[in-house]
């Protein structure tokens, strides 16, 4: 299961974006923030789930929450 900072650099590397670049798109005027995000030593503030979510065009579900396999769990149940 991902974590919201590996999430980011995935989404992040796919592209073939830098840190740099992606702070700045954000207006952080260091790319450290992200850093420690990325590294899961900081929790991301909801602005930046905000923005990660409109930059990369997905859902602040997909970020947020771990990968679920709803099929394996119907199955389960039965």
């Amino acid at each position: 299961m991902k974590r919201f900072g590996e999430k980011l650099r995935a989404l992040r590397s796919s592209q073939n974006i830098t840190l740099m670049e992606l702070a700045e798109e954000f207006g952080y005027s260091t790319h450290s923030y992200l850093s420690e995000i990325e590294y899961g030593r900081k929790a991301p503030s909801v602005r930046l789930v905000l923005e990660v979510a409109r930059f990369f065009n997905v859902t602040t579900d997909s970020l947020l929450k771990d990968e679920i396999e709803l099929d394996s769990q119907a199955n389960k149940e039965e």
